[in-house]
Order: structure tokens, then sequence, then C-alpha cells
């Protein structure tokens, strides 16, 4: 089995486009989470805050014919994508076009603006304002298809189109390429963009926050007070690459990749099972031949939801009991949805780094029903670990865990 190291990483979201930016929102408790005033005019939609990219400006040197197959989803994920490649030194590289590299990549959906043309041809029965890239704006695989256009990718494509485990999985199932031999370099990661939409979703089901008129409150992951998510957009890319490969061109080595688990509950739609999520946990560390007693922290799915948050700290608990450090970032930037388990791999990867673990943002008072786990709150905690476990739940009962190793 081949190993499987991180050589470039880099996210968009609410917070910023960097570690560094990022890094002193986790510090200064920063949220970003605002009222979204232009969706005052969706009658009956409750919830009205989310966690928005509002600085989010398009590269000069990007060509106007090489994206215009692409809606917002596909260009955050094609920057972020630039930047973990140059941070890689892989931009321009003949192995890129050579067959050996790869994308797995997800969004819960495509574009949602191009999906309102075709629902627009339902409605009034016109095909006025379909466009030929429409389709490709909307599709499910627009990421994965577009990042391999873009960068002229021509080896395999894994769409990882999956909700709120688009990112995770297309991680795990990189590393699963990279080690079984099939590609030497993965493009790995989800995005998002931000649509009432996708508020609507939750909102219908109750599951939303509602604390429109203190939006930096919420969400509070864990919290007894928590009243619901929030939904962020934003995208984030790790440049996975063969361990000798990278070492062999002198490549600096962010982590190694060393288990992943995924399982399906097999029960329920929308209803997480503690069993589903723990079980998950165990096949990550078994893939990485660790005991749970090595891990050093855990960065929790943790939404916000009330049984999301039970369901999730019973299963961690099962686990590793009391004994490892965990906190959620969803406090910060909401609920990136098909970015998250990409973002949050990358900043555990960068905490893990730097010896600072980020407290989860608006949890004060433990909800009785969680599990007693050891919460990361109020202030950030300095940790020397060697070991990290990021794990994402989506609806549908699936079940990811990515376990990452310091270099």
């Amino acid at each position: 089995m081949n190993r499987v190291v991180v050589t470039g990483m880099n996210g968009l979201c609410s917070l910023g486009q960097d570690w560094t930016s990022i890094y002193n929102a986790f510090k200064n408790k920063k949220s970003g989470v605002r009222r979204m005033h232009e969706w005052q005019t969706y009658e009956g939609l409750n919830s009205r805050i989310a966690s928005a990219i509002d600085d989010f400006v398009l590269p000069e040197h990007y060509d106007r014919k090489k994206i215009r197959t692409m809606g917002r989803v596909s260009l955050l994920a094609t920057v972020a994508t630039e930047r973990a490649l140059i941070q890689a030194g892989l931009l321009g590289s003949d192995i890129l076009k050579s067959g050996q590299t790869g994308v797995a990549y997800g969004s819960s959906s495509g574009s949602t603006p191009a999906i309102e043309h075709f629902a627009g041809m339902r409605i009034y029965k016109t095909i006025k304002g379909l466009t030929p890239v429409s389709y490709t704006q909307m599709m499910s695989h627009t990421c994965v298809a577009n990042l391999e256009l873009f960068f002229g990718i021509k080896g395999r494509l894994i769409p990882s189109s999956s909700a709120c485990v688009s990112g995770s999985l297309g991680i795990g199932y990189a590393y699963e390429s990279i080690k079984h031999g099939y590609q030497t370099v993965m493009i790995a990661g989800g995005g998002e963009e931000l649509c009432p939409t996708q508020v609507a979703v939750f909102d219908i089901m109750f599951a939303a926050s509602t604390k429109n008129d203190t939006p930096t409150l919420t969400p509070r992951p864990f919290d007894k007070n928590r009243d619901g998510l929030v939904v962020g957009e934003g995208a984030c890319t790790l440049i996975l690459e063969e361990r000798s490969h990278a070492l062999a061109r002198g490549a600096h080595i962010y982590a190694e990749i060393i288990g992943f688990g995924t399982n399906s509950d097999g029960l329920h739609m929308t209803s997480p099972s503690p069993q589903g999520m723990q079980t998950a946990m165990h096949l990550a560390l078994q893939d990485a031949g660790l005991s749970a007693q090595d891990m050093g922290y855990v960065n929790a799915h943790a939404t916000a939801t009330e049984r999301g948050d039970i369901a999730e700290s019973e299963a961690t608990y099962a686990v590793f009991k009391h004994q490892v450090p965990v906190s959620s970032l969803k406090g910060y930037m909401g609920h990136t949805l098909g970015a998250s388990g990409a973002l949050e791999s990358w900043l555990s990867i960068e905490m893990m780094n730097h010896n600072y673990f980020a407290p989860t943002l608006n949890l004060e008072q433990i909800d009785e029903r969680c599990a007693p786990l050891d919460y990361i709150m109020h202030d950030g905690r300095i940790l020397n670990t060697e070991f990290v476990m990021n794990n994402n739940f989506a609806f549908g009962g699936m079940n990811t865990s990515l376990i990452f190793k310091r270099v």
C-alpha cells in the first residue's frame, strides 16, 4: 500500500481565504455569521442568517471562455484548487495532464441560479432563460468536471456529491485512489455556494437557527440553548500525493492521511444513528492502525441541531470516553454543507501543526443530554499531538471519519 501525504491546502469561507486570517478569527472569537437582509423578500422563511463569503473576487487572469461553464460553486472550488496547487508546487506541472492525477470533489448540488432556469421551464412552459451552459453549471458533478477541464486533468474523476460529507468523502476516496496505486496525485475537496433554498431545507424541518437579531451568537454546537444550524458557503482543496513522489521532488509535506472510514446507517433518511457514527470512527482507527488512546483531537461535525449533537456526542464518547479534546468549527462559519468536510480537515491539519485548537464558539452551557466529552470551550487549547480526526455526517445515514498524522 502507498502512503498518502498532503502537499497543498487552501480554502475559502466567511472567516477568510487563508490560514492566517482564519486563525486570527479563531483567536479573536470572530463569527462569520450575519443577517441576510437580501433574503427579506422570501415569504415564510424564518431563518434569515447565514455565513457568506462577501469578499470573493475572481482572479483577473481567469479567461471568460474557461469559466463560462462554471457557476459560483465551481468558481470557488477552482480558486481554492489553484491556490492549493501553487502551494504544492504542482500548478503547470506535467503530472496534471499525464493521467497520473485525478479529482475527487463534490457539493450538495450544482449552482442554484442555473437550476432556476430549468424550474422556470417547468413552471412557465418555456425554455426562455436556458443557455448552452445552464446544465454544466447545474449538474451535481459540476465541480469535478470543471476542475478537470480548467486544469487539464486526465486521470480518474470521482464526483463525491453527497450533501454534508461531499468534501470528506472526496478526500477519503482520493486517499484510497493513491493508497491502492491508481493515481499519484489527487485534487480532493468540496464546495458550496450560498442559497436561500438550502436554508429553507432546514427551516421547514425546524432545524435552522432563527436568532436573526443576534447572528454572531449562533449556531451553538452542543449548547443547551442552541436553536439550530446556520448555513454557510465555501470551498476547500487538499492536494494529496503519493509520499515517495512528494519526497523525490522535495515537496513540503503538511500531513499524512493514515485513516479513512465510511459507512451507512441503513436506518433513516434524516435521523442520525450513534452506532453508525461510532462504526465510521472505528473503521478509520482500524485503517490507521491506531487505538482510541492514540488520538489527540477530534473535530466534530456538530451542526448545532438537537438530534445531531446528541447522537454524535454519544458516538464519540463510546469510542474515546472523556480523554480526547473535542471541538466544532461551525460556531464560527456555520455549516458549509458540501465544503464542510474539506474545510474542517484543512483546519484540523493547520491546528495540529500550530499546536493550537480553537474552542467551539458560542458553547457556553453544555446540553446535559450530550455525552460528557472533553469539550474545548471559551478559549483555545494548546495541544501537542501527532494525530487528529475529522468527522462528518450527512442525510441518508452517511458517515465519514478521517485521520491525519503530523509529519
